[in-house]
């Protein structure tokens, strides 16, 4: 019974993508100590909120009412999806909104208008991208604008919860973040377009094919790094963190429906690679830091 216990939870954890937990957390702490410049419990709290919870969320919905496709990809039962077994379906929905609302509570409470409006938005992301009756995910660009606005709201979330003015540099971070975000989902839904295919989901990959998908990523990437040549320093020195993105997708450029499978493997380094631009990102932002 324990033991049974202990896997049903270990299921629901795995579906919240532990791996990629910082990349909606940090974006969130990066944005608010920035402008806040302390550690005070604001921060805590929603570093914690952006790093379990909210991902319990935006995967835990996904693997539910994916369930039917999903059985059918090799890709998922490990690091880039779990498999969630029928039984845990409604534990997982349950244990995401009751793991949610009372960080939810807070930060609206602490709060501003503007704050508790990106919220808001953050969190219908979340949902719509999965939950029946809207299914974001299933409506090409829509797809990937969705996806995007999962990581760039919790920085907007986080600027304006620390009181941040929303000056030219800002916005222009924020729309070259988006823009990062679109690029890597149309990018990772190419592997699955055989799957996806098969199990009647559309998606911007499904609409357009692999070969079009993948260079409309590496358009993407590259105007976010161009965007970011506009900004003040040391802004400009973050347009070099879309080379390492540009570099594992470029081999794909002539990528065919057929092989779109194959692209799992740079999807995997894409994976590692976000540790290491997160690690160079954070060396400019020290470096912002001083220079303010």
């Amino acid at each position: 019974m324990r033991i049974g216990l202990r896997q049903s939870v270990g299921q629901i954890v795995l579906s919240s993508r532990p791996v990629s937990w910082v990349n909606t957390a940090f974006p969130f702490g990066a944005a608010y100590f920035l402008t806040a410049r302390e550690v005070d419990a604001s921060l805590v709290i929603g570093f914690l909120y952006f790093l379990i919870p909210y991902n319990l969320a935006m995967y835990g919905i996904n693997d539910v009412f994916d369930y039917a496709s999903d059985v059918a990809n090799p890709r998922k039962g490990g690091i880039e999806g779990a498999l969630l077994t029928p039984r845990l379906h409604r534990a997982t929905l349950w244990t995401a909104a009751l793991s949610n609302l009372p960080f939810l509570v807070f930060l609206v409470l602490v709060g501003n208008a503007a704050s508790t409006a990106w919220l808001v938005v953050s969190v219908f992301a979340v949902i719509a991208y999965s939950a029946p009756g809207l299914r974001f995910k299933e409506r090409p660009f829509l797809d990937s604008a969705t996806s995007s606005v999962h990581f760039v709201s919790p920085a907007a979330f986080g600027l304006a919860l620390a009181g941040a003015t929303p000056t030219a540099d800002v916005v222009i971070t924020l729309l070259a973040f988006f823009l990062w975000g679109m690029a890597a989902h149309a990018f990772g839904a190419v592997q699955d377009i055989g799957p996806d295919r098969a199990g009647g989901i559309r998606s911007v990959a499904t609409a357009i094919g692999a070969r079009a998908t993948v260079r409309l990523s590496l358009v993407l990437w590259v105007l976010a790094g161009v965007l970011m040549l506009t900004t003040s320093w040391p802004g400009p020195l973050a347009a070099v963190l879309v080379a390492p993105y540009l570099l594992n997708t470029g081999g794909w450029w002539n990528v065919s429906d057929d092989t779109s499978a194959g692209t799992n493997a740079a999807w995997r380094r894409f994976i590692a690679l976000n540790y290491l631009v997160g690690f160079l990102a954070t060396m400019l932002l020290i470096l912002a830091w001083f220079s303010a």
